[in-house]
């Protein structure tokens, strides 16, 4: 396995466990009676196990077969409503910075197949910080009140 393909196997691995994060993250928020974030973040989840099998299939349609790693217990607490959606605004930094660095070593190696399969991703990244980014700015102006709490949570239970 060369060392892009190796790269993407972590980054499929790397997805699956970013849906263990937010499945966590929506557990905290169902045990706060907040449904519509827990919602939120089930459907975060969802997509995190949408982009692996989206790697898994692209492995196997190359002639790579994927592997699975150990994935690590999630955090159980994230402390109040805008620091839980901080926190996961920074891992899809984090899924962001990942993405780069394969896309860097896609066209390092000039393998065009992973540089086409790669823009999906990057565009996908765009779409999710910024998504994280106006949610973070509401929280903020909401400012913990819980009567703008309740009605944020309706609007994303409609997600």
């Amino acid at each position: 396995m060369g060392k892009l393909i190796k790269k993407i196997n972590e980054q499929y691995n790397f997805e699956i466990s970013s849906g263990y994060i937010y499945y966590s993250m929506a557990n905290y928020m169902k045990d706060k009676g907040m449904d519509g974030f827990a919602h939120f973040f089930n459907k975060q989840a969802e997509e995190e196990f949408t982009h692996a099998e989206k790697l898994r299939q692209f492995l196997f349609e190359i002639g790579s077969r994927p592997e699975l790693e150990g994935i690590e217990k999630p955090q159980v607490e994230f402390g109040n409503f805008t620091e839980t959606f901080k926190a996961a605004y920074e891992h899809e930094q984090e899924v962001t910075r990942r993405i780069n660095e394969l896309v860097d070593l896609s066209l390092e190696e000039k393998d065009r197949r992973v540089t086409s399969l790669l823009q999906w991703y990057i565009d996908e990244q765009v779409e999710e910080e910024d998504n994280f980014r106006g949610i973070i700015e509401r929280l903020e102006r909401i400012d913990e009140n819980w009567a703008g709490l309740y009605i944020f949570d309706g609007e994303l239970a409609k997600r």
